[in-house]
């Protein structure tokens, strides 16, 4: 897996989420619970990771749809 995109917008990652989905590309978050030794407070970056086949793709639909990679 690679990472395609990193945030610590949690509804900046949904929406990519779903827009991958809607692409019928594969996604995995990672980082999710990373909140429980941060103290909620959102510093921390979440991850979210695609299979390394489907990288190419995965960019452009979310840079079509102005989401900022972040890396």
């Amino acid at each position: 897996m690679k990472e395609l995109m990193r945030s610590s917008d949690p509804t900046q990652i949904a929406f990519a989420k779903a827009i991958l989905q809607g692409e019928g590309i594969d996604c995995f978050e990672m980082d999710v619970h990373m909140s429980v030794l941060e103290g909620s407070i959102g510093v921390l970056p979440r991850r979210l990771m695609v299979r390394e086949a489907d990288l190419p793709s995965a960019e452009r639909a979310l840079r079509d749809n102005l989401i900022d990679l972040g890396r």
